[in-house]
């Protein structure tokens, strides 16, 4: 359940054993916090967590139960985001989506992740590494982890562009393909980014008005960056959804004329075979009475007369477009 569990002080880190004293010399000094990191966690497990934290439990009841929409709530003191977590599968060329929950105090932040998805190794990494960062407190954590969500929103941004771009070069080259089935499957995957950027943009826009009362805030300033590379993905991906809505109404537009051109082929055809059909079958009856019976040039003057036919016919059509 816990997957890592430490104190920050001047951006040092030092291990913890007991939450209770950890966070209690955390309350000591001026700019230390505990982090605490857990992954799928159960409602007993959270629940000694919660109780030594002070959590809401219509947080905690959100964090254990999990597929929430992507928000920022407050409750009191505290701070509860939740957000979703993408991860682009080149291979299949699809999005995996998982969740990670944040409970922010002025003492402690809480991370919980669902899924197998969203790793914050990586954030932990770089605060680590950039000291500085960690002594605005809790409220660095918060600003990584919502930095590091959103460069991924971004990089699938990119991935999601390029396979646009690929379906409507193949929708729109000369080769018959059938497109249909790769450009619904490219729409559910804008439309599983959609729901988790756009939802994330509002909440984030009211922490930066919250927290913007001091414009030399260097944490206020990643915030912003964050929610401009948000906004500015939203936007590309609902140009997506749009793009393939048209990409796909051109698909079956061209769907539909290939067929009327198939169908006007095999009428031109059809009409073409029909005349030697109708003299074959004239021809063929058992009559003992019939022109050109005894006629000499009667076989071949009636392959002359199917093929002459079949000839202006073909021509015929030829001229009207229909071959």
């Amino acid at each position: 359940m816990i997957v890592d569990v430490a104190t920050y002080a001047e951006g040092h880190r030092e291990e913890v054993s007991d939450i209770g004293a950890a966070l209690a010399r955390c309350r000591e000094h001026d700019h230390g916090f505990l982090w605490l990191g857990l992954k799928d966690p159960t409602a007993e497990e959270f629940a000694g967590v919660s109780e030594q934290l002070g959590l809401h439990r219509l947080a905690v009841e959100d964090a254990v139960v999990g597929h929430q929409r992507p928000k920022v709530e407050r409750y009191g003191d505290s701070v509860f985001v939740v957000l979703k977590v993408l991860e682009y599968h080149e291979d299949r060329a699809s999005v995996e989506t998982g969740e990670i929950m944040l409970f922010v105090g002025e003492r402690f932040v809480v991370t919980v992740r669902r899924g197998e998805v969203g790793s914050l190794t990586p954030v932990r990494q770089l605060l680590q590494r950039e000291q500085h960062r960690l002594r605005h407190g809790p409220r660095a954590v918060l600003h990584a982890v919502l930095d590091h969500v959103v460069d991924g929103y971004v990089a699938i941004d990119g991935e999601l562009d390029q396979d646009v771009a690929e379906v409507e070069e193949q929708v729109f080259s000369p080769e018959r393909s059938s497109d249909a089935q790769r450009i619904y499957a490219l729409k559910r995957e804008v439309l599983e980014v959609h729901r988790a950027a756009a939802p994330l943009v509002t909440p984030l826009e009211q922490l930066v008005d919250r927290d913007g009362s001091d414009p030399e805030d260097q944490a206020l300033f990643v915030l912003r960056d964050v929610l401009d590379h948000l906004v500015r993905t939203v936007e590309h991906v609902e140009g997506y959804d749009r793009s393939l809505t048209d990409i796909l109404s051109a698909h079956l537009a061209q769907v539909s004329v290939r067929q009327n051109e198939d169908m006007r082929k095999i009428s031109a055809w059809a009409a073409i075979f029909a005349v030697p059909t109708l003299i074959a079958g004239v021809y063929g009856m058992n009559f003992q009475h019939m022109p050109e019976l005894s006629w000499r040039f009667g076989y071949p003057g009636s392959l002359a007369l199917m093929l002459g036919v079949c000839v202006l016919i073909h021509r015929s059509f030829k001229r009207s477009g229909w071959l």
